[in-house]
């Protein structure tokens, strides 16, 4: 399932959120939240977030500090579980923190898994996401016309 579009939910009082009713299905199996590269946390599908890691993480020798860091700010931060009867997961503090969020958050498709960004931060990014939309697609279409 590609996960696609944007929600705008909160954090209950325990640091719960709950996930868009369309994604729930996906995430049956077990779901993984991580600090992701940019302001926000990405949650993924156990499954999924485990090939993540082995196509993307794993082929990088742990010799080289790069790579040894990588898979500290990958799985350092991770917190694994499975939703609640409710389709929640709960946000841990430090996950939180990481992501600048405080209660009002951001749900954001992105094709096989989920970001979560503080609502007022996608607001900016997204503004700025469609301004560039342009200038992307043509530089990952290598220019062609």
């Amino acid at each position: 399932m590609a996960f696609r579009g944007q929600h705008e939910h909160s954090l209950d009082s325990k640091d719960r959120l709950t996930v868009p009713r369309k994604f729930r299905a996906a995430l049956d199996d077990g779901y993984v939240l991580a600090k992701g590269p940019d302001a926000c946390l990405w949650l993924y599908a156990t499954k999924d977030f485990d090939e993540m890691e082995e196509r993307y993480v794993a082929p990088h020798s742990p010799f080289g500090a790069d790579a040894r860091n990588l898979r500290r700010m990958i799985n350092a931060s991770a917190d694994e579980g499975d939703l609640d009867a409710a389709g929640r997961i709960r946000v841990p503090a430090e996950l939180k923190a990481l992501a600048g969020i405080d209660s009002a958050c951001a749900v954001v498709g992105a094709g096989n898994y989920i970001e979560i960004w503080n609502a007022e931060s996608w607001a900016k990014v997204n503004e700025e996401l469609l301004g560039q939309f342009p200038e992307v697609a043509e530089n990952l279409a290598g220019g062609t016309e």
